[in-house]
């Protein structure tokens, strides 16, 4: 028989992927009382194999992970990011960021997606005002003037002043409330799998623009049985990357190799590779009565610059805080006022990057001459200028912009 809920939480969070399971987290470190509920049990999703995809958390959003307690519990799996260098198809141009020349900290991490998921729900079990209801699927969101309602399909139901829906790109909460959509395909394909090499990667990430569209070489942490490894993030056409991927071994390798080149050395798979379909997408708006979207549930981009969970983290900071200071002046932490505030201080940052990596893949995914001088001559222009370099460094690392206190480092 199932647990009895209680008849009241201040927040539930649909959806308990990374961006989810970490607004949890923050909230409850904050003292508010939250329910999470997830449609999977926690267990499978921090299963090794079932999830190829690795994620660059750039530094402000590790200072969220390190605020809500979540940091110590994955940093041992993180490799650090020192270096990013940025080439042209077979161009000599080329764009390098050393992160010595702003500073001692990384440009941010590389950590399996699996591995970030443990790490939250380990800490969710040791915050003592959350509640994670899993496997459950909601059925029903009720909202109104005083406070809204969740039922599950087993029939329990909990009151809450705010329900936060991070359920994903195909959000049944985000629909349910009637929230449009615009969306396109990019008739692309992400490819990712994790890959042993011969030699040290150094802390170097690798984007190299090739004309199907980015290919990526992300530094990640070894093991005992592969000292060297990186995680590739390779993007093709959609039709060709289902044929690549549905190779045997030999021949998807040969396809990899003739894209990785020998700057690692010999190469070979360490794991399962897996495929998703690219497209951008963003909601009509960010808020509803008593609700709030977050991460993917929101906005959807292209991987081209890393940015997806970056942008969804930024989002739970800024809600947390919110929502936080809400509670603390004895405010409703669901009403209209506070989610106004959140949506004015998310809803450009995010439009601007759903554009900006629009803009790149359409500029970078092409091997039309004029467009292809025109861009190298644009790496060339920002390697030669440093006060616009040490910018474009800076974005990197996501600390641009009006950050919420924990992309600070500060407390909530």
């Amino acid at each position: 028989m199932a647990d009895t809920l209680p008849p009241f939480v201040e927040i539930v969070v649909i959806g308990g992927g990374p961006v989810g399971g970490l607004t949890a987290c923050c909230l409850a470190q904050a003292g508010l009382e939250v329910m999470m509920v997830e449609a999977a049990a926690p267990e499978a999703l921090a299963r090794a194999g079932t999830d190829g995809r690795s994620i660059a958390i750039a530094l402000s959003a590790q200072r969220v992970f390190a605020g809500a307690g979540a940091w110590p519990l994955m940093e041992a799996e993180a490799e650090p990011i020192l270096e990013i260098r940025v080439t042209d198809g077979a161009s000599p141009l080329f764009l390098h960021y050393d992160h010595n020349a702003i500073g001692d900290q990384p440009f941010g991490w590389i950590v399996e997606n699996t591995t970030i998921r443990r790490a939250v729900h380990e800490r969710l079990g040791q915050l003592p005002t959350v509640r994670v209801v899993a496997p459950a699927r909601v059925a029903k969101v009720e909202r109104g003037a005083a406070d809204a309602t969740v039922t599950l399909a087993d029939g329990r139901s909990v009151r809450c002043n705010l329900v936060v829906a991070a359920d994903g790109r195909g959000s049944p909460t985000r629909k349910g409330a009637g929230i449009g959509l615009t969306r396109w395909e990019y008739h692309q394909s992400g490819i990712v799998c994790t890959v042993a090499h011969e030699k040290p990667h150094d802390g170097v990430a690798h984007e190299h623009f090739l004309p199907s569209g980015p290919f990526a070489i992300l530094p990640m942490k070894g093991t005992a049985a592969h000292p060297h490894r990186s995680s590739i993030v390779w993007t093709e056409k959609l039709h060709l990357a289902e044929a690549i991927v549905a190779q045997d071994d030999a021949g998807f390798l040969a396809e990899l190799e003739s894209r990785f080149g020998d700057i690692l050395g010999r190469i070979g798979l360490d794991g399962p590779r897996f495929h998703y379909p690219l497209s951008l997408q963003f909601a009509e708006r960010a808020i509803d009565r008593r609700l709030a979207l977050i991460g993917d549930a929101a906005h959807g981009m292209h991987p081209i610059a890393g940015q997806g969970m970056n942008m969804g983290i930024r989002d739970v900071a800024a809600l947390a805080e919110v929502v936080a200071d809400a509670r603390r002046l004895g405010l409703d932490v669901g009403g209209p006022d506070v989610l106004e505030r959140y949506q004015r201080w998310r809803r450009f940052d995010n439009m601007l990057m759903l554009g900006l990596t629009d803009v790149l893949n359409r500029l970078f995914s092409n091997d039309i001459g004029a467009l292809k001088l025109a861009r190298d001559l644009g790496l060339a222009a920002v390697q030669a200028m440093p006060g616009v370099k040490r910018f474009f460094m800076k974005h990197a690392m996501g600390v641009v912009g009006d950050l919420p206190r924990l992309m600070r480092g500060e407390k909530l």
